[in-house]
């Protein structure tokens, strides 16, 4: 009798409508390919909980912004923990998973992240710019994200908002990981539309950059997405970090450079399978 396959739950919204994407697409493919070496269901995330422990890993995939159903998205991070659940990414990382408390603490730390604050008794540590940039620390998709001027920063309510300026930037680029190992980079060269995106030929700063991102949040397993700005005087500056569920724009890449991405992946949800359950904190 063959031995039981690995067992994976993939957490995916399949009819979430992001804009300029079919977050659906990707995942109808990637789980056809992952099929191919693991039993594997799919689920809503708003039923992860109840069905996870069924299961070997569970990978969570486009999944949509969890502020739309955080109450259940929460839920599913206790209980992961609780049960000590293999989940893929893991859930201990200290980026957008955990909302955007990490701009502000790796900017307080020197790293090249675009200057943020949450406090207005900091707004001086700002930078003069035409325009500022005010979102949830718990966001995603740009939502709740609005433009406020300088004179008007001191009228905003801090609460649980970041602050940055708007920062002139020739293009937005990002670097995509699977675990600690880069796969390959896209970029938006029109700046009016951030999900025309074309395939970048990162540089070795370039990875240098994106690597300490990466070292920085110290996951294991997981699949993260490096986003960063090229400003005006050459600079790359992070604007996020996402280590959630990065939407990976798969359909984009080369047929090499997407086979080389499910291999690692697969090799690395395997790795997963078959380590023993670890309990990884919660992040506050």
């Amino acid at each position: 009798m063959p031995p039981r396959r690995t067992r994976v739950l993939y957490v995916t919204d399949l009819a979430y409508e992001a804009r300029g994407r079919r977050y659906c697409d990707e995942d109808i493919f990637l789980s056809s390919q992952l099929r191919k070496h693991f039993d594997v269901a799919l689920c809503h995330p708003m039923d992860a909980a109840a069905l996870m422990e069924s299961f070997d890993v569970v990978v969570v995939r486009n999944s949509g912004p969890a502020l739309y159903y955080q109450a259940d998205h929460d839920d599913f991070r206790r209980r992961a923990v609780e049960a000590g659940v293999r989940v893929f990414t893991e859930l201990t990382g200290k980026a957008d998973m955990a909302g955007k408390q990490y701009l502000l603490d790796l900017y307080a730390a020197g790293y090249a992240v675009i200057p943020t604050i949450d406090r207005p008794q900091d707004i001086d540590r700002l930078p003069q710019a035409s325009q500022y940039v005010a979102k949830p620390k718990f966001g995603a998709d740009s939502v709740g994200l609005r433009f406020v001027h300088r004179e008007h920063l001191e009228d905003l309510t801090y609460d649980n908002l970041l602050v940055q300026p708007r920062v002139g930037f020739r293009y937005e680029v990002s670097f995509y990981f699977v675990d600690h190992t880069f796969e390959y980079a896209l970029y938006a060269p029109h700046t009016e539309q951030r999900w025309m995106l074309e395939p970048y030929e990162a540089t070795d700063a370039d990875l240098a950059f994106a690597q300490r991102f990466i070292d920085w949040n110290d996951i294991r397993h997981g699949i993260q997405r490096v986003d960063a700005c090229r400003t005006q005087t050459d600079e790359l500056l992070l604007v996020e970090l996402e280590d959630l569920n990065p939407y990976l724009s798969l359909d984009l890449v080369a047929a090499v450079t997407r086979d080389t991405f499910v291999k690692d992946m697969t090799a690395s949800i395997a790795a997963m399978a078959n380590k023993g359950p670890t309990i990884s904190p919660i992040a506050e």
